[in-house]
């Protein structure tokens, strides 16, 4: 009887390490955004209302963390309206075509630094996939009467060209490269 009590102790322990918790966006307090360089002199910020995302972790620390989100393309907004209309039509996202943009992680790594980590994953635009690696602040975790949530900023860059957004091929008056800043949290499931 004894050591199946230790067997059954052994394994609860063991399940309860490898036991993984899942997140989902809260898009209450979360952003997605881009900025990009116009005519080489300024910076137009953008970003993305419709969105949704998932995270599951294992224990703590986000190490083989696994992240999934889907965008909703046609969401985009600059606060210009028609800037915004030239964005969905076929010279940049051509939304009718191609309406979701996803990224799905691959692998996650700490990089030495507290809260600092190296998320790579595939970003698919216009049905073009590609390798893509953030650089992500983890804030940690707080409990509250809401449930448990989780807070990060992610950011990388990327070249539009790569995705077959190809407006303005010299990058003259549109830049080629992308800075994307997600601010997210995460409530658990």
């Amino acid at each position: 009887m004894k050591k199946l009590i230790s067997f059954v102790a052994i394994l609860l322990l063991t399940v309860s390490s490898f036991a993984q918790t899942q997140w989902k966006v809260d898009p209450y307090h979360s952003s997605l955004n881009f900025n990009i360089s116009h005519s080489g002199i300024s910076i137009v910020n953008g970003k993305f209302l419709d969105y949704t995302g998932t995270l599951t972790t294992n224990g703590e620390a986000l190490t083989d963390a696994r992240f999934n989100f889907t965008v909703n393309v046609e969401s985009i907004n600059t606060n210009v309206e028609k800037r915004d209309n030239h964005l969905r039509s076929a010279d940049f996202f051509e939304v009718e075509k191609y309406p979701k943009m996803t990224f799905k992680s691959t692998k996650i790594l700490a990089t030495g630094k507290p809260n600092e980590y190296l998320l790579y994953g595939k970003l698919t635009i216009k049905d073009v996939t590609k390798d893509v690696i953030f650089n992500v602040h983890y804030g940690g975790t707080v409990k509250s009467e809401q449930g448990e949530k989780l807070g990060m900023k992610a950011e990388t860059t990327i070249n539009r060209f790569d995705y077959n957004i190809d407006f303005d091929p010299a990058a003259a008056g549109v830049g080629k490269d992308v800075n994307i800043i997600a601010h997210l949290q995460f409530a658990k499931q």
